[in-house]
C-alpha cells in the first residue's frame, strides 16, 4: 500500500460524482472527478457513471483572497457611538488598535483556527492571510520573529484550509514618516527586520501541505516608505505581492498632498504592476484610474462586507469588470464570513449606485455566473494557486451545494448559481476539498466543534481583560 502524501494524506486517488458540474466549458451533467494522492484534480468526465462520493452540485471552490484573522473576535463590538461626532474607519481602527493590544499568541491561534474553519463552512478552500500582527504589546519582538506567522500556519494545520501566507511590511504611522503609534507598534519593522521576518514565516509554515504559498505585502502606501515599498518588491521574487490602495478618502487625500499624485495613479506610474499584483479595496477610484488598473493585469482585492462596514465606498465595478479587469473576494475584518454574501453585496452595491438590476450580467452569463467566474479567476491569481477551475492538474478546491435546498431544487446552470447568490446563503454548503482534504461534510468542518469550545474558552478569557 503506498504511504500517505505529504500534501494530502491521502494513500490513494478519490472519486466524486456530480449530477451536475461547472467545468471551464460550462455546465456538464454527470461528472466524474478523479483526485490523485497529491490531491491534485487527475480525471475529469462528463456523462459518466456514477462512482465514488455523489452529489448533486459540485463548483470550484474560490480563494478568500483577503484575511486579518484576529479581527473575527471584534465581532460586534464596534458598533456603539464614540465620543467623535462621527464614527468612520479611522475611529474603528483606534478601537481595532487597543482591541489588539490584549491578544496573546495563543489568542491569535484559536481565533485564526475558528476564522478558517468559518470559511471552509462557507465555501472557500483557502486563504490569503494578510498578517500584520507580529510582536508583542509595546513592540518588543518575541523571541523568534516568526512567533505570530507560526500561529497561523498552527491554525492552517489544524483546518486543513489551503494558506497564502502574506507578512506584512509596516514600518510608519503615515505619508510625513512619522512614528507607530499605540497599538500599531505591533506591526512595525524596517525593511532589514522584515526580510528576517519574512524568512522565519518562511520556516514556520514549511511543514505544512505543498499547496501553501508564501508571498509578501507592504501594507499601504501609508505605512511604507519609498524604499520599503521597493524592498518588499524585491524579496517578493515571482511571489504574490499584496497592498492596501485607495480604500478611504482621507487616505487618498494624505498620500496626494505628500506624493502629489492619487494612489493609484502614484504605484502604477512608479512600479511594473502585473498579474503577479493584488490590490485591495480600490474604493476610490477615478474613471481614469479604473481603467488604468484594469489593464495592468492585477487583481482587484473586493472585500464588499467589510467595505459596507467601515463605510469605505462602493468599487467601480461594472467599468472595471467592462474593461476586463480582474477581482476576487475576502472577508477582511471576518466580522461576517459568507461567501454567497459577499458575492450578493458586491452586486446590490453596484444597483444601490447605479440604480439599475443584474449590472453585471452579459448577454450570456448570469449575474451569479459573471460574479462567481471572475471571484475564482481572480482568487486563484492573487493566492498564487493553481485552482479555481475544474480541470486536470488543478488543485482539487472543491465546493458541494444541496440539490435539495428549497431554493435549489430543480434548478440548473447558471439559474443555480444565481439562486444559492441571491435567495440562498452558505447553509447550502454541503462539503469543501481543499487541495483534495475533504474538510467540511455536512455543512460542518470535520473539527469544527474542537476548534469552536477552544475559540470560547480563548474568548472568555479575553473578556474579563476588556
Amino acid at each position: 500500500m503506498p504511504s500517505p502524501t505529504r500534501e494530502t494524506g491521502k494513500q490513494s486517488d478519490e472519486f466524486l460524482f456530480a449530477g451536475q458540474a461547472l467545468l471551464p466549458e460550462g455546465w456538464q451533467s454527470d461528472v466524474l472527478i478523479r483526485i490523485d494522492a497529491r490531491g491534485r484534480i487527475a480525471e475529469v468526465t462528463p456523462g459518466a457513471a456514477p462512482q465514488g462520493t455523489r452529489r448533486a452540485v459540485v463548483l470550484p471552490a474560490p480563494v478568500n483572497l483577503h484575511s486579518h484573522a484576529f479581527q473575527r473576535a471584534m465581532a460586534g463590538m464596534s458598533e456603539a457611538r464614540g465620543p467623535e461626532p462621527r464614527d468612520t474607519f479611522w475611529t474603528w481602527r483606534q478601537i481595532m488598535f487597543r482591541f489588539l493590544d490584549l491578544l496573546t499568541p495563543e489568542d491569535v491561534e484559536a481565533i485564526a483556527a475558528l476564522v478558517q474553519v468559518e470559511m471552509a463552512e462557507a465555501g472557500y478552500a483557502a486563504v490569503g492571510e494578510f498578517h500584520y500582527l507580529h510582536h508583542q504589546p509595546g513592540g518588543t519582538p518575541y523571541d523568534d520573529l516568526g512567533e505570530m506567522s507560526a500561529r497561523i500556519a498552527a491554525a492552517a494545520d489544524q483546518t486543513g484550509l489551503g494558506l497564502t501566507m502574506l507578512p506584512v511590511l509596516y514600518s510608519q504611522g503615515g505619508c510625513d514618516g512619522r512614528v507607530l503609534g499605540a497599538g500599531q507598534v505591533r506591526f512595525g519593522n524596517d525593511p532589514e527586520r522584515f526580510a528576517r521576518l519574512h524568512d522565519a514565516a518562511r520556516r514556520a509554515i514549511s511543514g505544512l501541505p505543498g499547496d501553501t504559498i508564501l508571498g509578501v505585502a507592504p501594507h499601504s502606501l501609508r505605512a511604507v516608505t519609498p524604499e520599503g515599498l521597493s524592498a518588499a518588491i524585491a524579496l517578493a521574487g515571482d511571489t504574490p505581492i499584496h497592498m492596501h490602495l485607495a480604500e478611504q478618502v482621507a487616505e487618498v487625500t494624505e498620500v496626494e498632498a505628500a506624493h502629489g499624485q492619487r494612489p493609484v495613479d502614484y504605484l502604477l506610474g512608479r512600479h511594473e504592476i502585473t498579474a503577479q499584483w493584488c490590490l485591495i479595496h480600490c474604493t476610490q477610484m477615478t474613471g481614469t484610474e479604473t481603467l488604468a488598473l484594469a489593464q495592468s493585469g492585477a487583481v482587484a482585492g473586493l472585500c464588499p462586507i467589510t467595505e459596507s462596514s467601515l463605510g469605505d465606498g462602493i468599487f467601480n465595478g461594472v467599468s472595471y469588470l467592462g474593461a476586463g479587469g480582474r477581482i476576487g473576494l475576502g472577508s477582511d475584518s471576518n466580522i461576517r464570513i459568507s461567501l454567497s454574501e459577499e458575492l450578493r453585496t458586491l452586486e446590490y452595491s453596484q444597483r444601490l449606485r447605479d440604480l439599475c438590476r443584474a449590472s453585471v450580467a452579459t448577454p450570456t452569463q448570469s449575474t451569479g455566473r459573471v460574479l462567481y467566474d471572475a471571484a475564482l479567476r481572480g482568487g486563484a491569481q492573487a493566492a498564487g494557486r493553481t485552482s479555481g477551475v475544474i480541470e486536470t492538474g488543478a488543485f482539487a478546491d472543491l465546493l458541494a451545494l444541496d440539490g435539495e435546498a428549497i431554493d435549489l431544487e430543480g434548478r440548473r446552470g447558471d439559474a443555480l448559481l444565481d439562486a444559492w447568490i441571491f435567495a440562498g446563503s452558505d447553509a447550502m454548503v454541503t462539503d469543501l476539498w481543499s487541495a483534495g482534504r475533504h474538510i467540511v461534510q455536512d455543512g460542518r468542518h470535520h473539527r469544527g466543534d474542537v476548534i469552536r469550545a477552544r475559540y470560547r474558552d480563548r474568548m472568555r478569557a479575553l473578556r474579563e481583560k476588556l
